[in-house]
């Protein structure tokens, strides 16, 4: 029974584990065809210089729309595995109880007959 919650568990966070990474590359590679897209049709028209200043921002554009993707998906993913070890905790922590308030009924039920 322990063992089939816990690979429930895991399950659950490999799924929801690949669902946030394959959304980050889907994100990801979006991101870079727009710019790619954007850039070539603007280069045509370009000098040389004007071509290295384009890639350049264009790198500097996509490692900074990167850092900022990876950080919403960070933080996502701490609220949602905040809120779910919340919830586990809590279920735990019932279940404990009620077995704690049992076995104490059952004793004094005992001691007072």
């Amino acid at each position: 029974m322990q063992t089939d919650r816990h690979t429930d568990r895991q399950k659950h966070k490999q799924t929801y584990t690949q669902t946030v990474t394959q959304t980050h590359r889907q994100t990801h590679r979006q991101t870079n065809t727009q710019t790619v897209t954007h850039t070539h049709i603007h280069t045509d028209t370009h000098t040389d210089t004007d071509r290295q200043t384009d890639r350049q921002t264009d790198r500097q554009t996509d490692r900074q729309t990167d850092r900022q993707t990876d950080r919403q998906t960070d933080r996502q993913t701490d609220r949602q595995t905040d809120r779910q070890t919340d919830r586990q905790t809590d279920r735990q922590t019932d279940r404990q109880n009620r077995h704690t308030d049992r076995h104490t009924d059952r004793r004094t039920s005992i001691c007072n007959n």
